[in-house]
């Protein structure tokens, strides 16, 4: 057999590790920002870039697709050609692959601070980013598979099944979710609205974290796991079991974020009852990783790589644990719109993925460099302060979100709400300092590994190529009698592919479609009618500030709801909503039915000054509002795309959106007048005060003419 030498590329790998550090260690910051932004709302510096609803998004994409991201890269670069016993197909593709997300992360972030976003959470980036995404996600694709088609090894290790199913359901999350009508060069409008774009955002936010931050980094524990335990998985058929159950219940599992709202009560009901199934697989997953180190603890106690995998699988499994249990919906009750739900998110991404990205780190570099650690008792002492910075971030956001759970929902002997939202934000403080402090000591302990991976890397020198040698792959092949059946599946990647997309599709067709299709799912109501030019104008300001970070616009049929914030919301309040507003995280209080309920005067000192109206109110400033001047270039456009997506706008209507926009504005400054505030009419604040007072009135409206016909 003719034996084929070969040289493993390490330029690549080196890279993106680099950038994972890297980018981790902006994304830890912008994560600290605005943990601190909500204790101290000063921090916010009243400029447009620094407040809490701009950087959050930079905060969650930065750790998603910039650390986590370039951290699946990393791991494939590297353990992809030791597997296939072959280099990466192009070396070309590979530049292009780690030069265009380094920028598309550099430019989204700057687009999010500028205020450009679509408001689908981890998906806020705009049209022509998207774009990009999809381009070098192609690229990634072809150079991974041309790999896998050029290999030397025929067998797939379980690793390269987790690597597939994540390109290809990565792909489709991103290109469904992403159908977008452009209205300018970095303004676009979700082809989906209200409930059908709820459902979609959710269905792919929930399965990025699935395909993204789970089953890649499933894939890197499968490689570097047994690595660093010098050790073989404990059982490969669990890894098989562990494989096609979970990728096909995850996709099922994102209705499940939706819970008493206004989504129909089947997709609901689907969602919670895949997302219990899911905690099998997941275990199952965790077991595999666990039992892999059965008589290697005393290994385990001295070498820190090994701590930080033991740690990121347990996480793993007290996520999938908790991710379950918050589907059902007594639990879901209390957690939603709570910060048990950035606790749970954390745990994940901290845990899991941070302290494997850690390991992966602490084993890689001393092989890139050809050296030993600089410092195992630096690297033993990141260990403990990336545990306790866990600790201490998770346990204030457990107990605030059961505390803010019964502040919301007590009454008093007399029927009455026993406390106000502002009383519930005063007593959540002392927790995100907490929270914060946590945060501080997590982002210590990265610093510290970056100090020791940049002395290891300067005491070793960078091996640039590894040579190796390999038979070369018989093309005519035939499983012996008595193969595992698998063995047929994972000798053959185009098989693989498309069966992995079926699974995955499954649930999507199952889930959306009808939603879709069936018209009762969202039945309309006949008082809703389409926003005005100037509230138009103003949702988008609404959007571009990130006032759907701190704020939901979904009332849930619950007492303590109803009462605090008005009647619960239905479907068909949201068929003009491109995007939808629900929200997920209520720092501040509802907005559904906030239309009427204060003076124009109110909205305009509260967006100047929250203080001012709310005491202790931890809302940033908002001065640039009243400066700007509202830019009525792109109504007429805005207009005309919101016609092309089902909004009934009359035709010809944009030649007399911008009189109509005018006239409203004048009516808000007179208002405004008569309490003693001048203020231009062209000015952004009376757009996002023309939007305010809009939210649920058509739905007041429908209740007065009920009463009346009674």
């Amino acid at each position: 057999m003719q034996v084929e030498k070969f040289r493993y590329d390490n330029r690549i790998p080196k890279l993106f590790l680099i950038a994972t550090i890297f980018w981790g260690a902006v994304g830890m910051l912008a994560g600290l920002l605005i943990a601190f932004q909500l204790a101290f709302p000063a921090l916010n510096f009243d400029l447009p870039f620094t407040t809490f609803g701009r950087v959050r998004p930079v905060h969650t994409n930065a750790v998603i697709f910039a650390f986590v991201g370039n951290g699946i890269f990393t791991a494939v670069y590297y353990s992809l050609p030791r597997l296939l016993k072959t280099p990466m197909w192009s070396n070309t593709l590979s530049k292009i692959h780690f030069w265009g997300w380094q920028l598309i992360i550099a430019v989204g972030a700057a687009t999010l601070l500028l205020g450009y976003t679509t408001a689908k959470e981890y998906a806020e980036l705009e049209w022509p980013l998207d774009i990009a995404i999809t381009v070098i996600w192609v690229v990634f694709g072809i150079n991974m598979f041309g790999t896998i088609f050029t290999r030397r090894e025929r067998h797939l290790y379980v690793a390269i099944w987790f690597y597939i199913a994540s390109w290809v359901t990565v792909a489709m999350l991103h290109i469904v979710n992403s159908f977008e009508l452009p209205v300018s060069l970095l303004k676009s409008y979700s082809w989906y609205a209200g409930v059908q774009d709820a459902l979609v955002q959710w269905w792919y936010g929930h399965n990025a974290v699935a395909f993204f931050l789970t089953t890649p980094y499933l894939g890197l524990m499968y490689y570097f796991l047994p690595k660093a335990a010098e050790r073989p998985i404990y059982s490969y058929r669990l890894s098989i079991v562990h494989f096609w159950s979970l990728i096909f219940i995850y996709i099922w599992a994102g209705p499940h974020h939706l819970l008493y709202t206004a989504l129909p009560e089947w997709a609901q009901s689907l969602g919670t009852a895949f997302s219990v199934m899911l905690l099998l697989p997941s275990w199952g997953g965790m077991l595999n990783g666990l039992f892999t180190l059965r008589g290697a603890w005393d290994k385990v106690r001295e070498d820190p790589v090994l701590k930080f995998f033991v740690v990121a699988v347990t996480c793993y499994g007290m996520s999938t644990f908790e991710g379950p249990m918050l589907s059902l919906k007594n639990v879901n009750a209390i957690s939603h719109y709570s910060d048990w739900t950035v606790a749970h998110v954390h745990i994940g991404a901290l845990g899991w993925n941070g302290f494997l990205t850690f390991g992966m780190a602490y084993w890689l570099v001393p092989r890139l460099f050809s050296t030993n650690l600089y410092s195992k008792k630096m690297a033993a002492q990141h260990f403990w302060l990336g545990t306790l910075g866990i600790v201490l971030y998770a346990i204030p956001m457990y107990w605030a979100a059961f505390r803010s759970y019964f502040m919301m929902s007590a009454f008093t002997p007399e029927g009455q709400l026993q406390y106000q939202f502002i009383d519930v934000v005063q007593s959540m403080i002392p927790f995100y300092i907490l929270r914060a402090i946590g945060g501080s000591i997590y982002l210590l302990g990265v610093l510290l590994m970056v100090y020791n991976l940049v002395k290891t890397a300067k005491q070793g020198s960078f091996l640039k190529f590894e040579e190796a040698e390999a038979p070369r792959l018989e093309k005519a092949y035939k499983p012996q009698p008595g193969t595992f059946w698998h063995a047929v599946i994972e000798r053959r990647p185009t098989l693989l592919l498309v069966l992995s997309l079926i699974v995955v599709g499954l649930g999507g067709i199952f889930e959306l479609i009808p939603t879709f299709l069936v018209k009762s799912n969202v039945p309309t109501i006949a008082s809703v009618k389409p926003y005005t030019p100037l509230e138009l104008q103003g949702r988008d300001i609404y959007i571009r500030e990130g006032c759907y970070n701190c704020h939901s616009q979904m009332i849930r049929p619950f007492r303590y709801e109803v009462t605090r914030y008005g009647e619960y919301s239905k479907a068909g309040e949201f068929v003009y909503d491109h995007p939808f507003q629900w929200g997920s995280k209520r720092t501040g209080p509802d907005l559904a039915r906030i239309g009427g309920k204060y003076p124009d005067s109110w909205h305009f000192n509260h967006m100047l000054d929250p203080e001012s109206m709310a005491p202790g109110s931890v809302m940033p400033k908002y001065p640039w509002l009243f400066e700007n001047k509202l830019d009525i270039s792109t109504t007429n456009s805005k207009i005309h795309a919101m016609r092309k997506l089902g909004v009934p706008y009359p035709i010809g209507y944009e030649k007399e959106a911008n009189e109509e926009l005018k006239k409203q504005a004048t009516d808000i400054t007179n208002n405004l007048a008569k309490d003693k505030i001048k203020i231009s009419s062209d000015k952004e604040i009376i757009a996002l005060i023309a939007y305010l007072q809009r939210l649920g009135k058509d739905i007041k409206g429908e209740e007065k003419e009920s009463l009346a016909s009674k």
